[in-house]
């Protein structure tokens, strides 16, 4: 899977997605069965098998590739979704699957040896040594690094195992060490690791209350908003909570990870490729974000140093944008 420049990686929550994708220029895309197995598992999102293997062929016939994220973590005593879940992908010809449990790891280098293995940002490896001994124990390719990493952190951590690296490039930052998160469980009972759903849409309701808008996830208000407020998807980590009498975001404000400016120093530090998130995302979405990227990775192929950061203001979460830790200028 060596590539000339940076592969961009883009999400499918949906056939119709995947396509798009892949029409607008993607090189890669990633999708997951529509269960717990993987991390995006909400309802009219994902994949079943006959679905997979139709959009491994569209993404095949025109030179794409397509990885499947199976990337939660199973329960005791019920691994059998997601050694099925390997399978499948194995069956369907994926290109590589996305896993973060050691014991799926394991059962997938045992039982589908020759099906690449690539290490979720769910195991949240974002050290040298952590994922030295994913590499040299599961025979990993590729690790998608935890969004809590400066450019020079990548890039020492590229020089120290020479492993293939994939970033974020684009939409939720996450204030969160991934897969270590469980404010969404403690509202809920579901497990955003072994079921993969954070704030489930059952779970979720929108009142109407004195002239305002509240959002709540179980029991809990998440938010309240003024009449021409935008009210995003209430997650527990982008709430604002009350506290010294003051409503205020205490994780993380609605903001968006943009980091289409710094593809030359992404690409200098050795990255492998970039992450495009959002497969909750309409294709209209995926469209436009992919074909920008597409875009910019072209200009900088050819090298050019053109900015393409304005053209994607209207879709960043919040209508901000921010470098995240790419930037940080905190320790």
């Amino acid at each position: 899977m060596t590539v000339s420049y940076l592969e961009l990686v883009c999400p499918a929550g949906t056939p119709a997605a995947l396509r798009a994708a892949i029409d607008a220029g993607a090189d890669t895309v990633y999708c997951g069965y529509r269960n717990c197995t993987n991390a995006r598992n909400y309802p009219g999102l994902n994949f079943d098998q006959d679905e997979l293997i139709e959009g491994v062929e569209y993404a095949h016939a025109r030179g794409r590739k397509v990885l499947v994220a199976i990337n939660t973590f199973p329960r005791a005593g019920d691994e059998k979704p997601w050694h099925k879940a390997v399978d499948e992908a194995a069956e369907a010809k994926a290109d590589a699957i996305i896993l973060a449990d050691i014991g799926v790891l394991d059962y997938a280098t045992r039982h589908q040896p020759h099906l690449r293995r690539h290490l979720s940002v769910q195991a949240s490896a974002a050290n040298a040594m952590s994922v030295s001994f994913y590499r040299d124990r599961f025979g990993v390719k590729r690790v998608v690094l935890p969004r809590v990493l400066s450019i020079e952190d990548v890039a020492a951590l590229i020089e120290k195992t020479g492993m293939e690296t994939e970033v974020f490039a684009f939409g939720s930052v996450g204030p969160m060490s991934e897969g270590r998160c469980f404010l969404s469980s403690y509202m809920t009972g579901l497990s955003p690791t072994s079921e993969g759903v954070c704030a489930p849409a059952s779970h979720v309701a929108y009142k109407e209350e004195g002239g305002c808008m509240k959002s709540c996830l179980g029991c809990v208000t998440l938010n309240q908003f003024e009449k021409d407020e935008p009210a995003p998807y209430p997650t527990p980590c982008k709430g604002r909570y009350i506290t010294h009498g003051e409503a205020r975001y205490l994780f993380e404000e609605p903001i968006g990870l943009n980091a289409i400016d710094l593809l030359p120093q992404l690409k200098a530090a050795g990255v492998t490729a970039l992450k495009i998130e959002g497969r909750q995302r309409s294709r209209a979405y995926v469209a436009e974000v992919v074909g920008t990227f597409r875009k910019a990775l072209d200009a900088l192929a050819m090298g050019s140093s053109k900015s393409f950061a304005n053209d994607l203001k209207n879709v960043a979460e919040g209508g901000r944008e921010t470098f995240g830790a790419y930037k940080k200028g905190w320790r």
